[in-house]
């Protein structure tokens, strides 16, 4: 299966390819290396979304059909397996979509389905080496999977930073006249916006962001004053808002606020792929953890092992005497 070809599905929204769709480009390199990609795109008035990853990939799929507006699984899977060679490589963002789509095409494409991928190991013939994480992150398995007959693969959002791409612009091939006659069970309503809050995080260049590693309410005065004295905003993981410590809009993650800051300060977060996938554009991220083996050092730019506690307050003291 070594001519077998990767094809990866591009997430976009607005006209804009998702930061994941580079990100699968670079796993694509190591997962597979010396492999043809092709990026499907799927949607509706997506030219502009396939000029922009004809940079990055040697050849984009073009599927545009009003019905496909909306992601919906149920459309796209018997898409992919009408379209789809035999033996094709899938490569798939390890977001809501992917974990709705993945397993059942891979079913239907007989092919093997390897979740939740953080690292590549190699390839060895027909059996693929990966890293993936379990027990929340405690234990790090290396996993080998016989994928002779394809493979749909989920990657981590943040697990492969983006490299420079060789491409020169990959033909755009437009299939859309075989997107039609299909038919699902579920149909998208609407879109529900976050509520707006006090801070629009979205638009912090800096932010301080804390998990259930700071233990209790009380504390959270010491991550505040840290916020402060850089000029960062303050936001969260999912267990602060579920605790009412924090407000909804300063959530990130995949069911909170989608952020793309510069710089990412991340105070007792364990780096769950619900987090992972709310944070976009690579930023320089800094991780705290008391845990060595937090799954978040697997994509920070520096991790530092340490009580959170004992840090912040030196750290905002430190930075108040630099000013």
């Amino acid at each position: 299966m070594s001519d077998a070809k990767v094809f990866i599905l591009v997430t976009h929204a607005d006209g804009k390819a998702d930061d994941s769709a580079f990100e699968l480009a670079a796993a694509s390199g190591r997962l597979f290396p010396g492999a043809s990609t092709t990026a499907l795109v799927v949607g509706s008035g997506v030219d502009a979304v396939c000029q922009e990853v004809a940079t990055v990939f040697g050849e984009v799929w073009k599927f545009d059909q009003a019905a496909l507006a909306y992601p919906n699984a149920e459309l796209l899977r018997p898409l992919l397996v009408k379209v789809l060679p035999a033996g094709s490589r899938v490569l798939l963002a390890h977001n809501t979509f992917g974990l709705d789509l993945g397993p059942g095409l891979s079913v239907k494409l007989g092919a093997a389905y390897v979740p939740d991928v953080v690292g590549a190991e190699g390839l060895d013939g027909a059996t693929l080496k990966v890293i993936r994480q379990e027990f929340a992150g405690q234990v790090s398995a290396h996993v080998a999977c016989d994928i002779s007959k394809g493979a749909v693969v989920s990657v981590r959002p943040g697990a492969f930073k983006p490299e420079p791409s060789g491409a020169t612009g990959g033909p755009v091939v437009d299939r859309s006249t075989e997107a039609t006659g299909l038919s699902a069970r579920r149909s998208f309503v609407e879109v529900i916006s976050a509520e707006a809050g006090d801070i629009d995080i979205t638009k912090e260049d800096v932010l301080v962001s804390v998990g259930r590693g700071i233990g209790e309410q009380e504390n959270l005065a010491l991550v505040e004053a840290l916020a402060e004295a850089m000029g960062a905003g303050l936001s969260c993981s999912r267990p602060i808002v579920d605790a009412k410590w924090l407000e909804k809009p300063r959530q990130v993650g995949t069911s909170g606020q989608t952020v793309k800051p510069k710089v990412y300060l991340a105070l007792g977060i364990s780096g769950s792929f619900q987090h992972m996938g709310g944070i976009k554009g690579n930023p320089f991220m800094i991780a705290v953890n008391k845990n060595p083996k937090a799954p978040i050092f697997q994509v920070a730019s520096v991790g530092v092992v340490a009580d959170l506690l004992e840090l912040v307050p030196a750290l905002t003291e430190k930075i108040k005497k630099g000013k």
